[in-house]
């Protein structure tokens, strides 16, 4: 039994099982920042009574996913082990289908960060038991929405080895698809800051969860399209066929790069409907009082990677050419972060930031 399984240690009949220190750090600092990529720098600048909750929520949903690309597995294995995965968040847990869950996933040999975190889950959800009742049922409700999104993968596209592709049909399906895979963290994150950041207690939730959907919708639909070369490689096509077919294309032309242009229009549409949900993160972030620079910063950062990212995929001609992938650069963050700091306190300063970014995109696409 590794370290990470030994970590959750129930306490006597009919108490709350703990973690104890050692197995807290490792969850919330070690294994985050092995799997969390780019997360893990808007989770270590997030206040400390929100850090825990949303890290375990980001390690559960991270092993969601894990479970839902294991390409070794078929989809419908893949499925399985979710659908039971979903059922061990929903509660109670059960050792034995974790069990089970590990050992079919780990005997294919996972990279380390994914292996560990397999065989964390049983102390993951031990600590999920033990946080106050209201923060498991914001964890929980947004696992299982994650959830559903991933099950809507498995369930619409065939293997990734299969040679086949499959394609979203009307854009109603692809915005359903970025709501349940990223839109519903908005609702989360609003949910959390609401309760455990006093100086957002006075925000309209109702209003603000729906300005939190389209951020996370904007971050979801910039993925998307970034993607669009790779994700038909392994036979997913979420650019709709009803658009294709207007354009005279079907999903396998799209694998051409020589069609780059004559997708443009695709592409596009989906910048503009990007942009308009970046509308919506904008207000988002100017919503977060100035004396919360916490906050900000997190909302911050992949408001203007995300707006970078368009920038450079409205710029590119041959977009569908997975050779040349869109990647905002290394320098390019870190020179962000350092700017950030100091206008992170000025609402004039961020708005302006972020308008240039927009025009930037704006620029690459044709005028009314």
């Amino acid at each position: 039994m590794s370290d990470a399984e030994q970590v959750g240690r129930p306490e006597s009949a009919g108490r709350r099982p703990v973690l104890d220190r050692t197995g807290r750090e490792f969850l919330l600092t070690e294994l985050l920042r092995r799997v969390s990529r780019s997360f893990y720098l808007t989770l270590r600048i997030l206040p400390p009574k929100l850090r825990a909750p949303i890290g375990l929520a980001y390690l559960l949903a991270r092993t969601a996913d894990t479970i839902a690309d294991t390409r070794v597995l078929p989809p419908g294995e893949r499925l399985r082990h979710l659908l039971s995965f979903r059922d061990q968040v929903q509660g109670p847990m059960n050792p034995d289908a974790l069990r089970s869950i590990r050992l079919t996933l780990t005997e294919h040999g996972p990279r380390p960060e994914e292996g560990d975190l397999l065989s964390s889950v049983h102390a993951a959800l031990t600590l999920l038991e033990a946080l106050p009742h209201e923060d498991q049922r914001r964890i929980r409700t947004v696992v299982m929405t994650l959830t559903e999104g991933m099950e809507m993968d498995l369930r619409t596209f065939p293997s990734e080895v299969s040679g086949e592709i499959r394609v979203l049909d009307a854009p109603e399906e692809l915005d359903r698809y970025i709501f349940l895979v990223a839109g519903c963290v908005g609702s989360f994150w609003t949910a959390m800051l609401t309760a455990h950041a006093g100086a957002l207690a006075h925000w309209d939730t109702g209003r603000m969860s729906e300005s939190g959907i389209r951020f996370g919708k904007a971050l979801q639909l910039t993925n998307v399209l970034r993607d669009v070369p790779k994700d038909l490689r392994i036979g997913r096509c979420y650019l709709p066929s009803r658009q294709l077919n207007a354009e005279g294309l079907d999903p396998a032309a799209l694998r051409a790069p020589s069609n780059s242009l004559k997708a443009r229009p695709l592409l596009e549409f989906w910048l503009r409907t990007a942009l308009d949900h970046y509308d919506a993160a904008e207000e988002y972030l100017l919503a977060i009082p100035r004396r919360c620079p916490r906050l900000r910063l997190a909302a911050l950062w992949p408001i203007l990677i995300g707006l970078e990212t368009l920038s450079l995929l409205a710029r590119k001609t041959d977009w569908l050419d997975p050779e040349q992938p869109v990647k905002v650069s290394r320098t390019w963050v870190y020179r962000m972060i350092a700017r950030s700091i100091p206008a992170v306190f000025s609402n004039r300063l961020l708005s302006a930031w972020i308008s240039r970014l927009r025009r930037d995109v704006q620029r690459a696409l044709p005028t009314d």
